[in-house]
């Protein structure tokens, strides 16, 4: 054979391997541990719902899977690293709503939050919970209202800090009631909530995994849930809806993105796995205790909800003024 010839069926056989790359990536993954990056330091109910999928998809692979929390400047130091990382679906990243809400707070951002994302599955939504202080002369969402007109420049709402979905909800509230609330910042529900059972605000949107014990102790009160049906954790509980608000749903989200860079076909199948999981009947309970709605949606129902996020949260951070550095 000459050396010509030689090097033909060199390129030919690299040809066919790299034409076969794409779908035996997929079939053969994962060949080594996975990592799952979480924007928020260990404990919160993120870590937890990634800590539960991890769990299993370590079991359903036969690799580990492992967590990895890199919390800090609202989610997008772990969002960076994520975006500029290979696409081989060896690093995977469990976020929130903050990922659709940072890019329009903080100037200079180095990545996209939609263009420079595969989304993967919606695993959950947590309705938000109007709740307020015990010492609040009102039990319901009438009530409520009618205190309010009466000392809404006066009242002050929580929040676990700036550009949280629970401050934006606030801001878009006061809109829709055309009130005064003033928002007070603090660093996380644990100091917010401390100040709303104490009476130092009066109100605060909350994730329903924050305040789920709370409202079953009587340390505050629930007037409605920001959303389209009762919460399964919450059923005394009205919907805005049921309580004369109309069209103010609001809530965070838990969902797995990979890199942009990753192919379809990997998407597909990390999809296929996680949405088995989801769908045992001791993760939805699991995801339902904490006050979450599961959703299991597939890449693209996904792709389309972060758009509309990133639409909504558009507008309230222009509303709200606020702006980060």
């Amino acid at each position: 054979m000459s050396f010509r010839s030689m090097m033909a069926a060199v390129a030919g056989c690299l040809a066919s391997c790299i034409a076969l790359a794409g779908p035996a990536s997929a079939e053969t993954y994962p060949a080594r541990p996975v990592t799952m990056i979480v924007p928020y330091a260990a404990g919160g109910a993120t870590d937890v719902v990634a800590r539960a999928v991890a769990e299993k998809l370590t079991g359903a692979w036969g690799q580990a899977v492992v967590v990895d929390n890199r919390a800090g400047a609202g989610t997008t130091i772990a969002a960076r690293t994520v975006a500029q990382a290979p696409g081989d679906g060896y690093l995977l990243y469990m976020t929130t709503s903050a990922h659709t809400i940072s890019g329009h707070l903080y100037p200079g951002l180095t990545f996209d939050a939609l263009k420079d994302f595969a989304p993967i599955t919606l695993i959950t939504k947590v309705p938000l919970v109007l709740v307020v202080s015990p010492q609040v002369p009102a039990s319901n969402m009438a009530e409520f209202l009618a205190w309010l007109a009466k000392e809404g420049d006066k009242v002050n709402y929580a929040s676990p800090g700036i550009g949280t979905a629970q401050h934006l909800s606030g801001e878009l509230f006061k809109i829709a009631t055309k009130s005064g609330i003033t928002h007070v910042p603090y660093k996380g529900d644990a100091p917010a909530l401390t100040d709303l059972m104490g009476g130092q605000v009066q109100m605060m949107l909350a994730t329903a995994t924050a305040v789920i014990p709370l409202i079953e102790s009587g340390k505050v009160k629930a007037i409605a849930v920001a959303h389209n049906r009762r919460l399964g954790a919450l059923p005394q509980v009205p919907t805005f809806a049921e309580a004369g608000v109309k069209d103010f749903e609001a809530a965070t989200w838990f969902g797995l993105l990979a890199p942009a860079k990753i192919k379809p076909e990997l998407v597909e199948k990390i999809y296929a796995d996680v949405s088995k999981i989801v769908a045992e009947p001791d993760m939805r309970r699991r995801i339902e205790q904490l006050g979450g709605d599961v959703v299991n949606s597939t890449p693209a129902e996904f792709a389309t909800f972060m758009k509309e996020e990133s639409g909504k949260w558009a507008a309230a951070v222009k509303a709200s003024g606020a702006s980060l550095k």
